[in-house]
């Protein structure tokens, strides 16, 4: 993957991100990089445990239900990885699995590897299971769901100068080394730039979420009926700019956090936090929350208690249920820390 950034022109950062993620051979995607509860390259909501796929599940049914059980009902997982949330949804048996279609999309070919044991030997009868690269084509009634899918989005990044707004481009440096280079922004970029953090001070970022945005409003066209729910980590164009950069344009590899971009390329999962006030003034009516506040609408704390109803009555015999039951109790903490994956924004658009 690094020789397919060598020796060309300076590439814009979105140009560069898209190649350190997805490039073939060599993108760190395309190499099988991402979440896993042991060997992953970072924790997400779904690799902490089952939990998280019961409330899912959970969700589903009162979408179909709201929808009116309809026959042919579609959950749509965008950014399924290896399957870990299909794997939970379906062993949760949901209400609605006799008419359940459940899309895994997933871009990675490296990743969707993993989707196939799991179409062949479904855990939920009557669900019938597809994986694809891409959103479905045509129209669906259903639930589509990305969780951490936008921050990997790629991204434009543009930089407040003594003379104006100018973009962010990569260029190589030597063999496997990178640099940035400044561009002054045309005109009219500035003035959307200006519009979008006009307090920024020189030094100030931004990113500019364009991809975001439009698979945002591709997944709603793509939506007849139903709910699309995208979670993520979230804030301001204008409070990111007051921001340092580092903070919010993040590397993730073996565990670990960092925020250097430029290095390790191909090795790292690089992520850059939504600017949510672009999202929605491309797509306004979403209902928003936090994940802590929508997990409990969806009845986290109800099975947290009956989980240490059925850890009383089962700590003795020590089998997988008690087992389950009692891991409940610390999956909903990491689930609802309102300093970790329990601040994440939680953004709604309902189609009816």
């Amino acid at each position: 993957m690094r020789s397919s950034l060598s020796n060309r022109e300076p590439l814009r950062f979105d140009a560069f991100m898209e190649r350190a993620l997805y490039a073939e051979p060599g993108g760190f995607y395309e190499s099988g990089g991402g979440a896993g509860r042991r060997t992953g390259d970072f924790l997400t909501s779904v690799e902490v445990g089952p939990l998280f796929g019961r409330l899912v599940a959970r969700l589903a049914d009162r979408c179909w239900e709201r929808l009116g059980r309809p026959g042919d009902f579609t959950l749509v997982d965008a950014g399924a990885g290896s399957g870990t949330l299909a794997r939970s949804v379906l062993a949760a048996n949901p209400a609605c699995a006799g008419a359940l279609h459940y899309v895994l999309v997933e871009r990675s070919g490296a990743l969707r590897l993993a989707h196939e044991e799991l179409i062949d030997r479904p855990l939920a009868a009557g669900a019938c299971l597809e994986s694809r690269a891409d959103l479905p084509d045509g129209v669906l009634d259903g639930l589509i769901i990305a969780n951490e899918l936008l921050d990997n989005l790629p991204c434009r990044l543009l930089e407040r100068t003594v003379d104006g707004w100018a973009e962010v481009f990569v260029r190589a440096d030597s063999p496997g080394a990178f640099v940035e280079e400044l561009r002054p922004l045309p005109t009219e970029e500035q003035m959307v730039a200006d519009a979008l953090a006009p307090e920024a001070p020189v030094g100030g970022r931004i990113p500019l979420a364009s991809a975001a945005a439009e698979w945002v409003g591709r997944a709603l066209d793509t939506l007849r009926a139903g709910s699309l729910v995208v979670i993520d980590y979230t804030d301001s164009s204008a409070t990111l700019a007051a921001r340092p950069p580092w903070e919010w344009v993040r590397t993730y590899r073996a565990g670990v956090r960092g925020h250097e971009p430029l290095r390790d390329v191909g090795s790292s999962d690089i992520t850059v936090e939504v600017p949510l006030d672009q999202i929605l003034a491309a797509h306004p009516g979403a209902q928003v929350c936090d994940q802590a506040t929508f997990l409990r609408s969806l009845g986290i704390d109800d099975l947290v208690d009956e989980g240490r109803a059925v850890w009383r009555e089962r700590a003795s015999v020590g089998d997988l249920a008690a087992l389950e039951a009692r891991s409940r109790v610390h999956e909903a903490e990491a689930l609802c820390e309102s300093s970790g994956l329990g601040g994440f924004t939680v953004a709604v658009w309902r189609r009816e």
